[in-house]
């Protein structure tokens, strides 16, 4: 996709982390929006970091805001879109470590992305 000379990844969302980012406070969708749109652009946000615990190519973008602590989860290392894997509020207060359900849920996630992929690639 092109938009004004910039070619834009498509973004696909994988389960449902479109629906969790939309349930996010208002600045946040904003701030986690528009460090999307730079990934679409093919561009690293500076507060992308690699996510731990799962392959390489995934990030995660932090966001705290009113004392809490939001996350999205994406990778555009497969295919030719920008998959959001997952978004969602931190809530355990104990350390920085993301809880194993969600480690588990965005390797699902990874895994059916790149199915996805694939079907786009077989039948793009």
């Amino acid at each position: 996709m092109e938009r004004e000379g910039i070619f834009l990844r498509n973004v696909r969302w994988v389960g449902d982390s479109r629906e969790q980012l939309q349930r996010f406070p208002n600045q946040v969708r904003k701030d986690i929006g528009h460090l999307l749109y730079l990934v679409q652009t093919g561009q690293t946000p500076p507060s992308a970091k690699p996510m731990r615990g799962i392959e390489s190519g995934v990030f995660e973008i932090v966001r705290d805001y009113a004392t809490n602590t939001y996350r999205a989860v994406y990778t555009v290392k497969i295919g030719r879109s920008l998959y959001v894997l997952h978004a969602f509020q931190k809530k355990s207060k104990r350390g920085i470590a993301t809880p194993k359900r969600d480690i588990d849920l965005i390797k699902r996630r990874l895994r059916r992305a790149k199915e996805l992929a694939k079907q786009e690639e077989d039948y793009g």
